[in-house]
């Protein structure tokens, strides 16, 4: 049998009249869902699409780009998202770097985007819009249903994930059919989902999580979807009456917890609620547990890996923690530069090995091969330590690392203090040029509104809590953390914003 991931999902259809998107202005079945999808395969085809070449799309989110998904997998081509806020100065390394056969972009960049292909040599370029309209979707409605899926090996590609290039140029994940389907199959029997849930779907499908984690955990699983164009908190709470699951990032939870609606009868009927793409806070955590009775289930995951870690479905899902390595995968901590496999509660990098991990960088063999050990494992460049319990703690990016006065500080230990203190809603630690330290252990702290704690106040809190080497120099205050589309804290912006705070002058 081919391992191509849409026969692996066509193979666990429960029934084809079952609605698998419910969107704002139409449902689709199954059967639809597979209809459609050969048709979108067959305008791939016409416009020049083989196996093996990237489509590229740069689209809103819509249940067409979904299909656009489906269709390539059945096609053999490789799908390649790209996130809806790159400019087109952006758009123009990834598409020279992945040299897609077709570009699909958002009708009102269509002239600059052919442009763009014209000079990068793409074959062809069309548009498509949220509800259909654009150049892609009269070829798609043209076209046959009857499509023969290409049959696809386990380790062929299936997409190509940009990462978020926070450093150095973007890089391009390869993720093959096993990859993908292997993480969703562990995730519907782990997070327990059957034909009979419906999960609310407000993230973005140009990223890891609402592509591969909630839309293929649906498909895999047989369920349906609630199909939303983004996060709108009224739009959440009016769909919990008939769903059954939610995942989202950390500031869906903490707006969420602002809506008046949200309450113990509001998630009567909700059976999970899933974090990830970023830490989640404890408070959030907490507050979320008091108010509906439910313990947010936090996991672990990234671009070249799908999910390596989950709370348990049954059992305690701790604050601050991402459970254990999932069924399927190895996970170890070590010493960043030599690879030493470290004792249980030190802290090191998180390296991962399983049918989950990627196939390695586009284009780049010797970055590829520098991530990965020589036993298989890859270096994720997470730091974290696995508890007395075995849970997984990830205490920040190895990248994140401050080393002052020659100690190494982890700022999610710093992070954790701070927070705990009373009118504090969230702080980041970066390390920034020090002409003494090396680095200078620099706070930047979100106070809650009315709150008076100064940046004394939270030194002098913290002297008898830290080693003084690992106490900030200097702490500011900020309305808000800069974040990326995921939720993720972008420490690089604020290394940048204080670079010359110690600068001697």
């Amino acid at each position: 049998m081919s391992d191509n991931l849409f026969e692996l999902i066509r193979a666990r259809v429960p029934d084809p009249d079952k609605i698998v998107i419910h969107a704002p202005d139409r449902d689709i079945s199954y059967a639809g869902l597979i209809a459609l999808s050969g048709q979108v395969a067959n305008a791939l085809v016409a416009l020049g699409v083989r196996v093996g070449d990237r489509v590229a799309v740069q689209a809103d989110k819509s249940p067409e780009m979904l299909l656009v998904y489906l269709a390539c997998a059945r096609a053999g081509a490789v799908f390649l998202p790209l996130n809806t806020g790159y400019t087109l100065a952006e758009i123009e390394y990834f598409v020279s770097d992945a040299e897609p056969a077709l570009v699909i972009c958002r009708p009102a960049t269509l002239e600059a985007m052919r442009a763009l292909g014209a000079r990068l040599g793409v074959k062809a370029v069309e548009s498509l819009g949220a509800t259909r309209e654009g150049t892609l979707w009269p070829k798609v409605e043209a076209a046959s249903a009857d499509f023969a899926t290409v049959a696809r090996a386990a380790d062929d590609l299936a997409a190509i994930l940009y990462t978020s290039g926070t450093t150095g140029r973007s890089k391009g994940a390869m993720l093959s059919h096993r990859n993908l389907s292997s993480n969703s199959l562990t995730l519907v029997d782990y997070w327990r989902f059957t034909r009979d849930d419906v999960l609310i779907h407000a993230l973005p499908i140009y990223h890891t999580h609402g592509l591969f984690v909630a839309t293929n955990v649906v498909l895999f699983a047989g369920a349906s979807m609630i199909f939303q164009p983004k996060f709108d908190a009224d739009a959440i709470m009016a769909a919990m009456p008939r769903a059954t699951a939610l995942m989202g990032v950390p500031t869906f939870y903490t707006r969420l917890l602002e809506h008046d609606g949200l309450t113990r009868e509001a998630t009567r009927r909700m059976r999970l609620f899933v974090s990830g793409s970023a830490p989640l806070l404890a408070e959030t955590h907490d507050a979320w547990r008091a108010k509906t009775g439910h313990a947010i289930l936090e996991r672990y995951g990234m671009t070249e890996t799908n999910m390596n870690t989950s709370n348990p479905y049954d059992g305690d899902r701790i604050a601050g923690t991402v459970g254990f390595p999932l069924p399927g995968v190895s996970l170890r901590v070590a010493e960043p530069e030599s690879g030493r496999v470290l004792a249980q509660g030190e802290i090191g990098v998180l390296e991962v090995k399983g049918p989950n991990v990627f196939q390695g960088y586009w284009r780049m063999p010797e970055k590829t091969a520098s991530e990965f050990r020589a036993d298989g494992f890859f270096i994720t460049g997470d730091l974290g330590k696995i508890d007395e319990r075995g849970y997984v703690h990830i205490v920040g990016r190895a990248k994140d690392l401050i080393i002052s006065g020659g100690f190494n500080v982890y700022p999610k230990e710093v992070e954790s203090e701070i927070d705990a203190l009373p009118g504090i809603v969230e702080s980041a630690v970066v390390g920034v040029p020090h002409p003494d330290f090396g680095e200078g252990v620099t706070a930047v702290v979100v106070r809650e509104p009315g709150a008076s704690i100064d940046e004394g106040a939270i030194l002098a809190a913290l002297e008898d809590r830290l080693a003084k080497f690992k106490l900030p120099k200097r702490v500011f205050f900020v309305a808000d953390l800069p974040r990326n589309t995921m939720g993720k804290v972008q420490k690089n912006l604020l290394r940048d914003q204080h670079k010359d705070l110690f600068a001697k002058r």
